[in-house]
């Protein structure tokens, strides 16, 4: 295994599809393991964590929505969902119950690929300090420390995923600005085709909640009405 090699966790009761997923996994540089069912493949996660889970909705004896609570209460790791192309709703119950993107079935080997090197990518970065003259940048009562990667919301560390690290870090750095939906696609999940909007709205919607901003009036992350977004730094 390289240095730029990752341990990708794959959940999927179909067996077919895991194998497709396992070899473009492994054309990518990484390596895999599987698990059939819910309750294994959480055994496994803990047992031995990886760099990414792809975990699929629809799996025996426990299924993709449980496993995602559990993963989630103790870990941060990159999830990637797969849904069944006809259920609009998994997707959405995914990215608020903290998966970091999804895929629908059937999907494209290439698209699969793209959106794990990205997930992968963006756990990977070093956290910019452009925007500031020091490490600690503070906004009211969110405190965020970037070398270490640490947000603490009155004085309480709070954790975000990578992808809810790279929105907040994106929104400091282009502070005032108004951000297109289709900008934070692509400066946030690196996904220049702006596939799946939604992705934006609820991945927002976490971070917010995690920052304390659940109201219209506390969040310093405001929409403009059919465009996108804006940060505006607390007085």
């Amino acid at each position: 295994m390289t240095d730029q090699s990752a341990r990708v966790l794959i959940i999927e009761d179909d067996d077919e599809i895991a194998g497709a997923i396992e070899i473009v996994v492994q054309r990518h540089g990484h390596v895999a393991r599987r698990s059939a069912n819910g309750r294994d493949g959480l055994r496994s996660f803990f047992d031995d964590p990886v760099d990414l889970v792809v975990l699929d909705v629809g799996l025996p004896q426990m299924d993709g929505w449980q496993v995602l609570e559990r993963i989630r209460e103790l870990s941060e790791v990159p999830i990637l969902m797969l849904t069944a192309l006809d259920r609009e709703g998994d997707k959405v119950r995914g990215l608020t119950g903290g998966a970091d993107d999804y895929l629908t079935k059937p999907f494209g080997v290439r698209e699969l690929g793209a959106r794990i090197d990205s997930l992968l990518r963006r756990s990977r970065l070093a956290p910019s300090t452009t925007v500031v003259s020091t490490d600690v940048y503070q906004d009211g009562d969110v405190v965020i420390k970037w070398s270490a990667r640490e947000i603490l919301v009155a004085g309480q560390e709070v954790s975000l995923t990578p992808l809810e690290f790279q929105m907040l870090q994106t929104f400091i750095e282009h502070e005032g600005q108004a951000l297109s939906v289709a900008q934070i696609l692509r400066l946030v999940w690196d996904d220049p085709y702006g596939i799946a909007p939604d992705r934006v709205k609820f991945t927002l919607l976490r971070l917010r909640r995690k920052l304390g901003w659940t109201t219209r009036e506390d969040s310093h992350i405001e929409a403009i009405r059919g465009y996108g977004y804006r940060y505006r730094k607390g007085k």
